[in-house]
């Protein structure tokens, strides 16, 4: 068949800029028609490529109508804005001086995103469903340890079959330090900016810093199109609206954390640094992920409950969204359930259960409720939002680092805590075999210079 480049090819993208389209209210009738006609697909691909590239006249209508659909205006625009100036108009707290930042929370960010991550793994791309037969066949639901394969049957692993890479490295029979993920590489990166270029950075110097320490395999979706049309001579924010159907997904959510680190206490402010990364690759609810989850982890480190984090979050997001109303309508659902998980996530399934399962809405109301039903409880916490499925790895990532921040690094469980041996694997360079305390001792003095 020969190599098939994922997430880049016009025929692979137009299906998703079809579906997105719908979801933004834009009529793109007539040009699935020309499509379907041509003899496209305009079923969205899963993982990013389809089985066969299309022939030339093919690729170059699907080029042709990726323009189109970029070209038509959609009824939430005025409602969901991405320029800075127009975000900002609707904050309900102005910046203000962040506070010293205590290492023992940072520390606990750090390491509840990375166990929160390494749980999530392994199901990456596993429905819920599957999960659950998963964990009923292991002795292990509900979810309370880490995935195994030991005693698995194997008509349910051929069913349902581990992320080929992960399970490697993040099953419990396997794990031995924090292997590499782009929800802890990103972290990292945007440490080193903020080390390198301080609080003054730019959407540019985000770029440059992808192009110089991320190889173009290490991102997905939206990071990988952003990163085409850098290499094409775009800038951004081009590089975000130029065939790019992943721009509302959740790449920018997982990439916000370190933005709040720096600015303990202070969620208007992390919204800010956040809103300079996000707009490299995303628009719209895509770069409101990002700034909520900045906010959310700000808050996180100096506040003592998980109401005082997601106000902190909302406060940064446009009200008349529909990342606030995911926001909103995920928050409520533990108590509507009377703190029944399944009941909550069905209701999100109800939803949100058509959108890709990695967008940005339907996740982010996934860790929402998980937040909420955890109460601040780590365990709790991460186990929920991993059981949940979409996308686990991430999820768990960012509901780990902000009930890390809550709970701080004394007081998590250690049995999710030392098997990540203090060390992660990374193919950035000058990370590889880090400790999450040298990282925390680094996010302390990144933060008292962006103070």
């Amino acid at each position: 068949m020969g190599m098939r480049l994922s997430w880049v090819q016009p025929e692979d993208l137009v299906g998703h800029a079809f579906a997105q389209a719908a979801e933004d209210g834009v009529d793109v009738a007539d040009l699935r028609a020309r499509w379907i006609a041509a003899g496209g697909d305009d079923a969205p691909v899963r993982s990013g490529a389809s089985d066969v590239p299309a022939p030339p006249e093919l690729r170059a209508l699907a080029a042709e109508l990726l323009d189109e659909v970029d070209a038509r205006p959609s009824p939430y625009d005025a409602a969901e804005p991405t320029d800075l100036a127009s975000i900002q108009a609707g904050w309900t707290r102005a910046p203000e001086p962040s506070t010293p930042a205590a290492f023992d929370r940072v520390h606990g960010a750090w390491l509840g995103r990375a166990a929160g991550c390494l749980l999530g793994k392994p199901v990456e791309k596993v429905s819920r469903a599957g999960i659950r037969e998963i964990l009923e066949a292991t002795g292990r639901w509900p979810l309370t340890d880490w995935f195994t394969a030991k005693g698995l049957p194997d008509d349910v692993g051929a069913r349902w079959p581990w992320n080929r890479r992960s399970a490697l490295t993040s099953l419990a029979e396997n794990i031995d330090g924090m292997p590499e993920d782009d929800d802890l590489n990103f972290p990292m990166l945007n440490l080193a900016l903020l080390e390198s270029r301080g609080a003054a950075f730019t959407t540019e110097d985000v770029a440059e810093a992808w192009l110089a320490s991320l190889p173009a395999g290490r991102v997905f979706t939206a990071e990988r199109v952003a990163y085409r049309n850098l290499l094409l001579g775009r800038l951004p924010p081009a590089t975000a609206t130029v065939r790019n159907p992943f721009r509302d997904w959740i790449g920018a959510q997982i990439r916000g954390d370190v933005f709040g680190w720096a600015r303990p206490g202070d969620p208007a402010g992390a919204a800010e640094l956040a809103w300079r990364d996000a707009v490299l690759s995303h628009t719209r609810n895509g770069v409101y992920g990002e700034l909520f989850t900045a906010a959310a982890c700000a808050s996180a480190l100096v506040a003592a409950t998980v109401d005082d984090v997601l106000d902190a979050g909302l406060s940064v997001v446009p009200p008349s969204s529909r990342y606030a109303e995911a926001v909103r309508f995920a928050r409520a659902l533990p108590a509507e359930h009377s703190g029944d998980w399944e009941a909550v996530v069905d209701a999100i399934e109800a939803r949100y259960g058509h959108l890709h399962w990695v967008h940005v809405l339907n996740n982010a109301a996934l860790v929402v409720a998980a937040l909420v039903y955890g109460d601040g409880d780590y365990e709790r916490s991460i186990t929920a939002v991993v059981s949940g499925g979409w996308d686990t790895d991430s999820n768990g990532a960012t509901v780990g680092s902000i009930a890390g921040a809550l709970t701080g690094a004394a007081e998590l469980p250690r049995r999710w805590i030392a098997p990540l041996r203090n060390r992660i694997s990374t193919t950035l360079a000058g990370f590889d075999g880090v400790g999450f305390d040298a990282l925390a001792a680094r996010t302390v003095a990144v933060a008292e210079g962006c103070r």
